[in-house]
C-alpha cells in the first residue's frame, strides 16, 4: 500500500485543490492508497478543509500536532501512522503545491521494480526566487562534498521510500534533518536514485521558510556527518584530535624547555601558555572520547542486537 504523507502549516487553500489532484494521481498508482495530511499546529481552516475531504474520500486522513513542531516532526508522525497502517511505499509531498501529483508513479515505479529504495524527485526547472535557488545550489553542493552521497537535489520535499528505509530513518526525524533522508539512507547501505519532476510556483500563501533554515541545515549537516561517521567509534575523533594538540603542546613546551636550559627567560612568552592549554585540551578531549567509548560499550551491551553503524 502506498501512503502519501503530506505535512502542513497554514495550507487550507492549497489542500483543497491538492489534496483530489493527489488522490487522482494516487488512484493509478495504488487504488487501495491512503493520503495522509499532518496538520503541523495549523491557526488557519487547514484541520476542516482536511476534514471535509475526509468526508467526501475515504482514503484521505489526517493527523492533527497541538503546536507547530516544524516539518521533521510532522513526517515522524506521518511516517509512524503510515508504518503502523502497514504501508510498504511512503511518500512525502509538500502541501503548497509545487509538487507535480501527476509525477507520482515516476517515483514510485523504481521503487516496486527493485531499482531503488529510495527515489528524490529532482527539480531541474525550479519556480523559486533567485535567493532561495541559488541557496539551494550551494547547500546540495556542500551536502554531496561531505556525505558522498549522489544525486543533485537533497533538499526536494518529494520523496518515495520502502516501509525498512522510512523505519530506519525515524530516530532520525527531528530539528532539520529531514533534509538528510536521502544522505541516511545512502549511509544505511540503501539505494538512492533521483527522478526529474516537474516544479510549479506555489499555488498560494507564502512559504514558510526564510534564509535561517539553511544555516540550521548546514548545523544539522555536521551533526549527520558526524553520527555516520563516528557514533559507533566517537574516540577516532575525539582522541584523533587530542593527540593532535597534545603533540602540537609538547613540542612547545619542549622548545621552551630546550630554551631555557641555555638561559633564556620563557616566563612572559606567549608560546609557553600555548603550550600548557594545547596540552592541557589535548588530554581533555582523549579522555572525553574514553568517556564517549564506554557510554557507546554501555549502550550496546544493553542493547545485543545494536552493532557498529555505516562507517564513513
Amino acid at each position: 500500500m502506498v501512503w502519501v504523507v503530506v505535512p502542513a502549516l497554514n495550507e487550507a487553500e492549497n489542500l483543497a485543490v491538492l489534496v483530489p489532484r493527489i488522490l487522482e494521481a494516487l488512484a493509478e498508482v495504488d487504488p487501495e492508497g491512503r493520503v495522509l495530511v499532518v496538520d503541523d499546529g495549523s491557526t488557519d481552516d487547514t484541520g476542516a478543509v482536511v476534514e471535509k475531504l475526509m468526508a467526501e474520500h475515504e482514503a484521505v486522513l489526517l493527523e492533527t500536532l497541538r503546536r507547530n513542531m516544524g516539518k521533521a516532526a510532522a513526517l515522524h508522525r506521518g511516517f509512524s501512522r503510515a508504518l503502523a497502517a502497514g504501508a510498504d511505499v511512503v511518500v512525502m509531498m509538500d502541501a503548497d503545491g509545487q509538487d507535480e501529483p501527476n509525477e507520482l508513479a515516476r517515483l514510485v515505479t523504481p521503487i516496486r521494480e527493485g531499482d531503488a529504495d529510495l527515489v528524490t524527485g529532482a527539480r531541474r526547472q525550479r519556480q523559486d526566487r533567485f535567493i532561495k535557488r541559488n541557496t539551494s545550489k550551494l547547500y546540495n553542493g556542500v551536502t554531496h562534498l561531505l556525505s558522498g552521497t549522489p544525486g543533485r537535489d537533497f533538499n526536494s520535499g518529494y520523496k518515495a521510500m520502502r516501509a525498512d528505509v522510512a523505519r530506519d530513518v525515524l530516530p532520525m526525524m527531528y530539528g532539520e534533518m529531514h533534509r538528510y533522508l536521502t544522505v541516511l539512507a545512502h549511509q544505511s547501505g540503501y539505494r538512492v536514485a533521483e527522478e526529474p519532476v516537474v516544479h510549479h510556483p506555489r499555488m498560494s500563501g507564502s512559504s514558510k521558510y526564510g534564509l535561517a533554515r539553511f544555516w540550521r541545515g548546514f548545523s544539522d549537516l555536521l551533526t549527520v556527518r558526524f553520527l555516520l561517521s563516528y557514533e559507533n567509534r566517537p574516540s577516532h575523533l575525539f582522541g584523533g584530535v587530542g593527540a593532535l594538540c597534545f603533540l602540537v603542546g609538547t613540542l612547545m613546551l619542549g622548545y621552551l624547555t630546550i630554551i631555557k636550559i641555555f638561559g633564556e627567560p620563557i616566563g612572559n612568552r606567549p608560546l609557553l601558555l600555548a603550550g600548557v592549554l594545547f596540552t592541557l585540551v589535548g588530554l581533555q578531549l582523549a579522555l572525553f572520547g574514553l568517556l564517549a567509548e564506554l557510554i557507546v560499550h554501555a549502550r550496546n551491551r544493553g542493547n545485543p542486537g545494536v552493532g557498529p553503524g555505516p562507517q564513513a
